[in-house]
């Protein structure tokens, strides 16, 4: 692998924007740990260690409470390899990109954070579609990724849900939310030269395609 390829990435943008999926398929491709901050809460609370971090974050989890901004950071910090990351979703706010970048220093600084731009319209339109397995928590989606079966699981053969957060008054809460946290956070990056939009309503494949160009072009 070339030595100037993007090693270290952010990628930014709402809920079911695809950054996910695209986080998945280019850290398979060019072996760029991926890291996502809901992965790793789940990680902690399933093995309780680190312990005094996991009984903080299941306090705040379990009151439905958003984890504070400090303990976020120590949570990903705990697994981020300063050499090479793929945050994805991560920082989500002002401070915890400072916080990111007093850590990394300049040696280690972020070389690029690839903004997933995309309408309101679009993100009520995929959450609002997704249906859940309530038992496997395998997630399909009634446009893009039907069950076999209407409305049941393909491994359990369980009626699907549709969860709270994909209900389409809550995801316009959350919607307002990220534009609050995520406007100063772009325009950050954007006076370090750092921001590349993308547009993440064209399909997965092209959407992979130019960030590949853009890790490879460097």
């Amino acid at each position: 692998m070339r030595k100037n390829l993007l090693s270290r990435i952010i990628f930014l943008g709402p809920p079911g924007s695809g950054k996910g999926t695209q986080a998945q398929k280019i850290s398979k491709k060019y072996k760029i740990p991926h890291i996502a901050p809901g992965d790793i809460f789940r990680k902690i609370i399933k093995t309780n260690k680190p312990k005094k971090i996991a009984d903080k974050i299941k306090n705040y989890v379990q009151n439905g409470l958003l984890v504070p901004d400090k303990i976020v950071f120590n949570a990903v910090k705990s697994v981020l390899d300063k050499k090479k990351f793929l945050l994805d979703g991560y920082p989500r706010n002002l401070l915890q990109a400072k916080l990111l970048d007093d850590y990394l220093k300049n040696k280690n600084s972020v070389e690029k954070v690839i903004y997933f731009k995309i309408s309101d319209r679009e993100v009520v339109k995929r959450l609002s579609s997704r249906r859940t397995c309530p038992k496997c928590g395998k997630i399909y989606n009634i446009y893009t990724l039907k069950p076999k079966e209407d409305n049941l699981c393909d491994i359990c053969k369980v009626k699907l849900i549709v969860r709270k957060d994909d209900k389409p008054e809550t995801v316009k809460k959350r919607l307002k939310v990220y534009k609050k946290e995520t406007k100063p956070l772009i325009e950050y990056y954007k006076k370090k030269n750092l921001l590349y939009r993308i547009n993440a309503e064209d399909n997965i494949e092209n959407i992979f395609q130019k960030i590949c160009k853009l890790i490879e072009n460097n």
